[in-house]
């Protein structure tokens, strides 16, 4: 459904994404795995041309990006990021309403629509009428993933959208995503830079480093073969982790 070939993002003489190649099939999660200055953002909003890129091509079922106006290109992709960016001065309602009032859906479909989204995130209809302000980070996040679902995008990009959460809420939306991921049907590039995370959720993960496209396989291949030292380094951590919470329950028992 997407692919990437020889994606390079260029800043002056900086290149921070270089030659990237890379394709995500229907359905799939792809995560962008990598620390700060990797590339891994830059690269997901060149997808949708949030970034420009400086050569090479970005195309979606077939079709260059290039060749569609941005915003149109962007109303058919959900886009997700740490930051939610609600509107403050609107209700919840009028949030997740936002895309389809662009869109030019009529009235009465837009309120059933918005009713259906906030149902299929757990929140209740009535939550429709607070403001940003009144929910909790975790409820924030639910509307976010709402309003980019509202108009129906068979693809989504998610730039770290738990990293600002508590750990409890992360792991409930991050459950919560998965489930409706799958039942959507939704492909999807998930950029993180938490190594357990991207074990966790996805189909495939990409790990990037200094703008280059490192190693792409699945959490599995990532595991049993690693790349090269840097790989290596970065999956030491959930397997150290693993080792000493499975002593730490033998202990316990």
């Amino acid at each position: 459904m997407i692919e990437l070939r020889r994606v390079t993002k260029c800043y002056g003489d900086a290149t921070v994404v270089r030659a990237v190649s890379l394709s995500v099939a229907k359905g799939e999660l792809l995560v962008l795995l990598g620390g700060s200055g990797s590339g891994k953002t830059t690269t997901l909003k060149m997808i949708n041309r949030l970034i420009e890129p400086t050569s090479g091509e970005v195309e979606i079922d077939g079709e260059s990006t290039a060749a569609v106006d941005g915003y149109v290109l962007r109303r058919k992709i959900g886009y997700v990021f740490q930051k939610i960016g609600l509107f403050p001065h609107m209700s919840v309602a009028e949030n997740v309403a936002a895309p389809l009032v662009l869109a030019g859906w009529e009235r009465g479909r837009i309120d059933a629509r918005v009713t259906e989204m906030l149902e299929m995130v757990d929140l209740l209809p009535a939550v429709g009428a607070r403001f940003p302000h009144e929910l909790s980070g975790g409820q924030q996040q639910r509307v976010g993933f709402a309003r980019a679902l509202a108009a129906e995008p068979r693809l989504m990009l998610l730039d770290e959208p738990f990293g600002a959460l508590d750990p409890v809420t992360r792991d409930r939306l991050q459950q919560s995503f998965v489930d409706l991921r799958l039942r959507l049907g939704l492909t999807a590039i998930f950029v993180t830079h938490d190594i357990v995370e991207a074990l966790l959720i996805a189909d495939r993960i990409a790990v990037m480093r200094e703008g280059l496209l490192v190693q792409i396989g699945t959490p599995g291949e990532l595991l049993g073969s690693p790349a090269d030292e840097y790989v290596e380094r970065l999956l030491e951590m959930p397997r150290r982790q693993a080792r000493r919470v499975a002593g730490l329950m033998d202990g316990a028992g």
